[in-house]
């Protein structure tokens, strides 16, 4: 099958509710296999956080899998999805699934997961399938099988909204790109397109896409290539609606554009860096933009520390990523004003909401 015309997108679209959500891993989880594997899945705990998210009006979270979890028992990994599915689609809440992953450590294994490093971000997260794979054609026969079994089983269920196909192709061990050597580049420009060439074989009734996120010249092919090729157009973006000396998120917004397509912002909110829900949640409800933020409730991926922290710097004076507690609360209790104001427009009730910002005028 071809990439889904402009008009049966925009239709999808708007059959949609308006997608607010987070990147969902519960919060005992501090990796992929951690949330995946039979001994560490824990539906319990993702049954009580998906219900903090609808209590805030959230309508979708973006959920990664893991390849290694489909090799080891591919029918109790496709049994542990739909599980997953059952819990969030219980609270109103639609998913997005995301197959590989570029970024974080290279190395890794199946089992006992390492504990949490202090005050290191996404100190335990991992690649998928990792850059040997990624770099070796010869070893795809395995992530063919994977992809197409995964989309097959569910390439007909509503409770899947989207198919993320890899996230930050051309990242690396660092995760953010401060360290360019250990990053994939172009590299992952082969494997990109083979995604798009295996998922169309199967032909999902939900769309297909790979989110645009580094905007500078060093991989312009291979992100022109994923919004070219995606049936619904995301992005990453951890920057404020407008910098001063660099590409803004407004600007972004309009860099991505392919068209009428919708659009999803599928990762923000770098509190220290000026990207945050007061400004950009309320800019992207007010543009019909998805809004799925990094970090729902704090644990151990350790995101509500910036990248590059360490011990040694102590608690940061704001938290990076993240949203909520353990507990449910908030970890600034005035961002609760923000999703209650998105939540009531979005339920088309009459609710008086306190002003958090001069900001509030983006959604009028």
């Amino acid at each position: 099958m071809e990439q889904w015309s402009e008009d049966k997108a925009c239709k999808w679209y708007s059959e949609q509710p308006y997608f607010v959500g987070s990147n969902f891993y519960p919060s005992n989880a501090i990796n992929q296999l951690e949330m995946w594997q039979e001994e560490t899945f824990s539906p319990d705990l993702i049954e009580k956080e998906l219900g903090y998210a609808k209590e805030m009006g959230m309508t979708i979270m973006r959920v990664y899998l893991h390849d290694l979890v489909w090799e080891e028992d591919s029918e109790a990994f496709l049994s542990r999805m739909g599980q997953y599915l059952s819990i969030a689609d219980s609270k109103g809440i639609k998913t997005m699934f995301v197959f590989f992953d570029d970024c974080w450590k290279e190395d890794f294994s199946l089992g006992v997961q390492p504990d949490p490093i202090p005050y290191k971000h996404n100190s335990g997260w991992v690649q998928s399938p990792g850059v040997k794979v990624v770099n070796d054609p010869s070893a795809w026969g395995r992530l063919e099988k994977y992809v197409k079994g995964v989309l097959s089983h569910f390439k007909d269920d509503n409770r899947v909204a989207i198919w993320d196909l890899y996230n930050e192709p051309g990242n690396g061990t660092s995760g953010d790109t401060s360290n360019k050597k250990e990053s994939q580049g172009l590299r992952s420009l082969p494997l990109v397109k083979k995604l798009f060439e295996w998922a169309r074989e199967v032909n999902p009734s939900q769309p297909l896409t790979i989110a645009a996120w580094q905007f500078t010249d060093a991989i312009t092919e291979l992100q022109n290539y994923c919004l070219d090729n995606s049936d619904v157009i995301s992005f990453h973006s951890y920057e404020p609606l407008k910098c001063f000396g660099k590409i803004g998120f407004v600007e972004k917004t309009d860099i991505v554009k392919r068209g009428n397509r919708p659009s999803i912002c599928s990762e923000y909110l770098a509190r220290p860096y000026g990207s945050t829900l007061e400004q950009n949640l309320r800019f992207m409800k007010k543009n019909n933009i998805g809004a799925i933020n990094w970090g729902f409730v704090s644990g151990k991926t350790q995101t509500i520390y910036p990248w590059g922290w360490n011990e040694s710097k102590g608690e940061p004076e704001l938290y990076f990523h993240d949203l909520l507690n353990r507990d449910g609360s908030y970890l600034y209790p005035h961002e609760e004003c923000v999703f209650t104001e998105v939540a009531a427009k979005l339920l088309k009730k009459n609710v008086t909401i306190p002003r958090v910002s001069q900001l509030t005028d983006l959604l009028d």
